[in-house]
């Protein structure tokens, strides 16, 4: 079996579900679910074990871009998230390790209601938010932890018309999920600043292959805006 690197202790359970204006709309089933909150008292030096090589696999690519994004703080808690983010404006939102040994990592975001954890799920070939059973068909799944994010944050910038609705559901709470900015530790060099302002222009990226190959590579080593 694969063992994983990564520390899970525990933390509540949020489950996100979420509206989409040609897939799933309101009503009062919907309106009204409130998910239970299960707890299980774990090892905190328990470690998640692989199904797979291929989920091995998965997972350091999207650990490996992580440690260049800026906004991945590890093995810090949900209790620990909440004061980093507790004044900052709604939407600032990092990644984290799952303190859940089920899951690898964790998305903690400022909301309204203060600071929430959403699990980030992994099906062996990709990365999706933890959703009600139901809805977990038509969860966006990415092969990175990073392009999930960014999704998210994206989502914020459509046309009303056009947008995604998100909500978390939390204690009885429906909360819009609202992902504006990451939390950073510490300042990004200029060539990964440089890195994140071409990944952000198609028509660049688009011309990459004229680009000489130490560039090229350097690019691909991650290939997200945020």
């Amino acid at each position: 079996m694969w063992k994983g690197p990564l520390q899970v202790p525990l933390h509540p359970t949020f489950i996100l579900v979420y509206e989409c204006s040609t897939m799933v709309r309101p009503s009062k089933q919907l309106n009204g679910f409130v998910p239970a909150l299960n707890g299980y008292q774990l090892n905190a030096h328990t470690y998640r074990t692989f199904r797979s090589k291929a989920e091995y696999q998965l997972v350091h690519g999207a650990w490996c871009r992580l440690q260049e994004c800026g906004f991945y703080w590890a093995s810090i808690s949900g209790k620990e998230a909440g004061i980093l983010l507790e004044q900052e404006a709604i939407g600032t939102f990092l990644i984290r390790d799952s303190q859940d040994r089920r899951h690898f990592f964790t998305l903690s975001v400022k909301t309204s209601s203060g600071t929430k954890n959403v699990r980030i799920q992994c099906d062996n070939r990709s990365f999706f938010l933890q959703t009600a059973p139901e809805y977990e068909w038509i969860a966006p799944r990415f092969d990175c932890v990073v392009k999930l994010a960014n999704h998210y944050v994206n989502s914020q910038k459509e046309p009303k018309d056009n947008s995604q609705n998100f909500f978390i559901y939390s204690g009885g709470e429906k909360i819009p999920l609202e992902l504006c900015k990451p939390y950073y530790k510490a300042m990004s060099s200029l060539q990964h600043l440089c890195r994140k302002t071409v990944n952000g222009h198609t028509k660049i990226l688009g011309r990459r292959h004229e680009l000489p190959k130490p560039i090229n590579d350097f690019l691909s080593l991650y290939d997200s805006p945020i």
